[in-house]
């Protein structure tokens, strides 16, 4: 889908990924909470390219070094061999940090320290040979930088940042080697026209970039969660309900489902219609999601008027003090319901089951927790609902 095409937005809840694409991001820069999210994502996305662009600059940095003793065959060579190793040992002391993925923080800095000493050593190199040979080709540096704008895996700002310190270098390193005015100038506008054109691309670059993480994110959010309530929905629960299971078992501690059923909710939509059901719906939802507000914990829309919450590292008389809340929030919320036989307001039915995984515990065990908690869920409905059965 393109960026420039938002009105299918209009048919997602809200939520930071929709909103920034609604919004736009045409100055590359998100709100905080998911700029932060983005890099995390930019590093881990681009650490592979990092570590071959490394490896891919030291074998051109080193075939350069050997390129400079046929180009140049006055003493100087010496002292651009001794720039080329130096800058050489940094690249290694880099790539070291680098590979391992513990230092994955350090991965930005060290880029651009790779990718600055590789232009400034570059210039270095060249403002060296120019001393005696005039005619020793600097395009190199238009490379180093190209390098900065598409191979590094920088963002537009860093490459920017790192490309004008190469060419306020070079410019320094030039005037010590008493270059003519005419051909610094030449030389100058050769290498600003190619940083134009390379800030471009690499502007498109991270745009794409951008917009491949905000609806990818924004995708899974749509895979995972109710379109409806925004609750998560079947499929994400049951993935969820394993994980925490073999987590709890791990840890020892306790989980608990509760199965909640609005009552006589076919009754509510044949007196109020359909549009004001949907609307029940969510105003449900926003109860079910004031009970798991813990990071482990997740309210969850199974289907129709059917919801659970699954709550992580709790016992089974907090479990039924926080189902009984739940019940009783739903109440107060007072939701008018003329329809049902038990009550003048809009009221839910809950089923309670908690469970302590041990260590070595079949899976199959889980599914009789789901298995308990729908029995006592039966068994609350079949008692005159609007309560909690544990």
């Amino acid at each position: 889908m393109s960026y420039n095409n938002t009105a299918w937005l209009n048919d997602v809840r809200p939520n930071p990924y929709a909103d920034q694409l609604a919004l736009g991001f045409r100055h590359l820069r998100f709100t905080r909470s998911l700029e932060r999210e983005y890099r995390d994502y930019f590093l881990e996305e681009n650490f592979d390219l990092k570590r071959i662009a490394l490896g891919a600059g030291l074998l051109i940095w080193l075939a350069f070094a050997v390129l400079d003793f046929y180009l140049v065959s006055s003493e100087t060579r010496w002292w651009m061999l001794a720039v080329r190793l130096g800058v050489l040992g940094l690249l290694l002391g880099c790539g070291v940090l680098m590979i391992q993925r513990r230092h994955r923080h350090l991965l930005a800095p060290l880029s651009l320290v790779c990718i600055g000493s590789l232009g400034v050593g570059a210039g270095a190199v060249v403002a060296i040979a120019h001393r005696s040979d005039p005619s020793f080709p600097y395009e190199g540096l238009l490379l180093v930088c190209m390098a900065a704008y598409f191979l590094v895996g920088l963002r537009l700002v860093e490459a920017l940042g790192v490309s004008l310190v190469i060419l306020l270098a070079y410019v320094g390193l030039e005037l010590w080697a008493g270059l003519p005015w005419p051909r610094l100038v030449n030389n100058l506008l050769f290498l600003l026209f190619g940083n134009i054109a390379g800030a471009v691309g690499c502007y498109l670059l991270e745009f794409k970039s951008r917009e491949h993480f905000l609806i990818s994110r924004l995708m899974r959010v749509l895979a995972d969660h109710d379109s409806l309530t925004g609750l998560y929905n079947r499929r994400s629960f049951n993935r969820q309900l394993e994980r925490l299971w073999r987590q709890a078992q791990r840890e020892r501690h306790g989980l608990a489902l509760l199965l909640c059923d609005v009552d006589h909710f076919k009754a509510y939509n044949d007196r109020y219609g359909h549009q004001a059901g949907d609307l029940v719906l969510q105003q449900v939802a926003r109860v079910l999601e004031g009970t798991a507000r813990r990071p482990l914990d997740m309210a969850v829309r199974l289907g129709g008027e059917e919801f659970a919450v699954l709550l992580y590292d709790i016992g089974e008389q907090e479990a039924r003090r926080c189902a009984e809340k739940l019940r009783a929030s739903l109440e107060e919320q007072s939701i008018r319901h003329e329809a049902s036989p038990t009550a003048p307001v809009l009221t839910m039915s809950i089923g309670v089951a908690c469970v302590h995984p041990q260590p070595g515990m079949p899976l199959g065990k889980l599914y009789e927790l789901y298995e308990h908690a729908d029995r006592a869920l039966y068994e609350g409905k079949a008692f005159g609902r609007n309560r909690v059965v544990a």
